[in-house]
């Protein structure tokens, strides 16, 4: 049952609506909707986190205890992904749940989000929760019945798996709280880059109701691994950090404002994650950007690409873009476009340069760079050498040299290096055969579900 004694006065009215509208509707029917409209949310990859079962309930938090499956648009649906509801008191003109669209609405109640998770998990469907919502009525109700499913799922179900929980802007800091002690990770989504464009597509939201909760969840990270070093028993406030999501392509920012507000967000908000969505038109409004060559699925590649640099590779976002050139380049990815901009860097001489200089180099990643440091003091490295180590070769040849060495004759010039780099095809995460938006359900035949109408099987 709701508990409607939970309602504020102004959500009284709404929320007795939303439940007369799903009155009859089964389960099978609820998740459906509310599965489908969870799908242009892409800020639910999980985290390992260091937290595990006990053995007095179901479910672990471990490093390796989150599996990954990705759709054909490289969107996670690792985790049961769904809203709470789809029901929404705000009119965003680029969402599909707004206020004035005529959709099927949904809720579910905090029961029944407990009974999907738990009969989801039992039969191997899922490792986690990812729980996301309209605001029903108003932000305090939703994040009350928010907060009494997964509290539920925790006490009542004894669920110790992964559950990662959107907070919800405007709600009050003591519900941000409680929610933060039951959930591995949460997330604020700042919807759009700017201020200018949350209030051109977004009236009723505001650029500080989204970043004060966030505030708060990093001031109450920072505290609770303070807590922990003095008491080792001390109850986690979200162990897997906060993340974030950007709509990309709604608006009209460039990516190197993107960049800066990615980059203040890392700095200032210590974000694990922030997520970039390419702006996909569901909804017909004169201040929506048409989009005659589909939702700018490269720019959001590239972006990610570039957050990549920021968060392990020591960039900053004023070294891969500025006002003067303020997009990436399509046609190459970030790290060898930077590149190519700074020849005089090159070549990186792979015996004896720091390591921030070779993770600078375009084919080399991270573990890479970390192997060569190790290798090369037991004696020189050789192209062969690099091979073995997983270096891409075909893409950093042009930039290193191995004892005063090119591994072949080549012309540290420009226009060489883009026909040479342009030349091999770059996989993308979406270049696929028949790549569609339809978010993958985990069972296409519905006939699936019958294990829920045989509760205890």
């Amino acid at each position: 049952m709701e508990r409607t004694d939970l309602i504020p006065g102004d959500a009284r009215k709404a929320g007795p609506a939303a439940v007369m509208q799903a009155e009859g509707m089964s389960l099978m029917e609820k998740l459906g909707i509310l599965s489908d409209a969870a799908k242009y949310d892409v800020s639910c990859s999980s985290s390992g986190v260091e937290r595990r079962g006990d053995g007095t309930g179901i479910g672990n938090t471990s490093r390796a205890g989150i599996c990954h499956s990705f759709g054909a648009d490289g969107r996670c649906i690792s985790l049961l992904k769904i809203l709470f509801t789809n029901e929404c008191i705000y009119d965003c003109k680029y969402c599909i749940n707004r206020r004035s669209n005529d959709v099927p609405r949904a809720s579910f109640t905090p029961d029944e989000i407990c009974e999907l998770t738990i009969q989801f998990y039992r039969r191997n469907y899922i490792e986690g929760l990812f729980l996301s919502s309209g605001i029903l009525g108003s932000p305090d109700y939703t994040m009350e019945l928010i907060c009494e499913a997964v509290y539920k799922l925790r006490t009542l179900h004894r669920f110790q798996g992964y559950i990662h929980v959107k907070a919800i802007p405007g709600a009050s800091p003591e519900l941000v709280r409680r929610l933060g002690l039951l959930a591995d990770r949460m997330s604020v989504n700042l919807e759009l880059p700017t201020a200018a464009g949350l209030k051109a597509l977004a009236p009723n939201k505001h650029r500080k109701n989204i970043l004060t909760p966030m505030r708060q969840i990093q001031q109450g990270i920072t505290q609770n691994k303070e807590e922990l070093t003095l008491y080792r028993h001390a109850p986690s406030f979200v162990p897997a950090g906060q993340s974030t999501q950007m709509i990309i392509g709604a608006t009209p920012e460039s990516d190197y404002q993107i960049m800066t507000v990615a980059e203040n967000l890392y700095q200032k908000f210590a974000l694990k994650r922030v997520y970039y969505s390419a702006f996909v038109s569901v909804n017909e409004d004169k201040d929506l950007p048409a989009l005659p060559g589909g939702p700018p699925l490269l720019r959001e590649h590239r972006l990610y690409q570039a957050d990549w640099l920021l968060r392990f590779y020591g960039f900053e976002a004023g070294e891969l873009l500025s006002e003067d050139r303020p997009n990436f380049n399509v046609l190459l990815d970030p790290k060898a476009d930077w590149a190519l901009r700074h020849l005089d860097q090159f070549p990186v001489e792979i015996n004896r340069a720091d390591y921030r200089s070779i993770l600078r180099v375009p084919g080399i990643g991270v573990k890479s760079a970390q192997r060569i440091v190790r290798a090369r003091r037991s004696g020189n490295l050789t192209f062969d050498d690099l091979k073995k180590i997983g270096v891409t070769l075909k893409r950093a040849l042009y930039f290193i040299t191995c004892n005063g060495r090119m591994m072949y004759p080549t012309k540290l010039e420009e226009d060489y290096l883009v026909r040479n780099l342009t030349g091999e095809k770059e996989r993308l995460p979406f270049d696929r055969d028949g790549m569609t938006y339809r978010q993958l359900s985990l069972f296409d035949d519905q006939q699936e579900f019958a294990f829920l109408q045989a509760a205890g099987s």
